[in-house]
């Protein structure tokens, strides 16, 4: 009898040191289904000083952009906006020809357009906009806190978090 007592707290020791290991994962996988989508929010790279009021982006533009592509290769966007200005689509072209994505083009000054479309997204998107509306953007995301963006930044990348309550990250990708 004491055999099979000590038997069946050995197999219970084993199970709770087996389930013990396994529990980190099952946390890790119940967080991955349960992740809030991430909006990448970049303003277009630098643009070209020819092309009026909608320029092509520069050399230095199309190296930004390039690289921004490179950063975000593996955050498995699944949706890239952009606006009607050639500079927001060249800016997001590498990105989403490396993921064989379409760029939705949302008219620059409809933020609540926008908005709208990324609330109801399951994964995670990139958004180009423009120096004077991202701010805004993000504000309607849910972040309270004011940013701006000076005219000669190209380097931010404002990494928001659509969880509840939102969360923003500010990084930058100088070149």
């Amino acid at each position: 009898m004491y055999a099979t007592h000590l038997s069946q707290v050995c197999l219970l020791q084993f199970e709770m040191k087996r389930l013990a290991s396994i529990l980190p994962i099952l946390f890790l996988l119940a967080a991955a289904v349960d992740a809030a989508p991430v909006v990448f929010v970049v303003r277009h790279t630098e643009k070209a000083t020819a092309g009026g009021n909608d320029p092509e982006l520069s050399p230095a533009g199309h190296k930004r952009a390039d690289a921004l592509a490179q950063i975000l290769k593996d955050s498995q966007i699944t949706a890239v906006f952009v606006t009607e200005f050639k500079r927001t689509q060249e800016t997001a072209a590498p990105l989403a020809t490396a993921a064989h994505l379409t760029p939705t083009i949302i008219p620059a000054k409809d933020v609540p357009a926008l908005v709208v479309k990324l609330r109801a997204l399951n994964g995670n998107a990139l958004v180009v906009g423009h120096g004077n509306t991202i701010p805004d953007l993000v504000k309607e995301l849910g972040i309270a806190t004011p940013i701006t963006i000076p005219e000669d930044d190209y380097t931010e990348i404002f990494v928001v978090s659509l969880a509840d309550p939102p969360q923003l990250l500010r990084l930058h990708y100088p070149l």
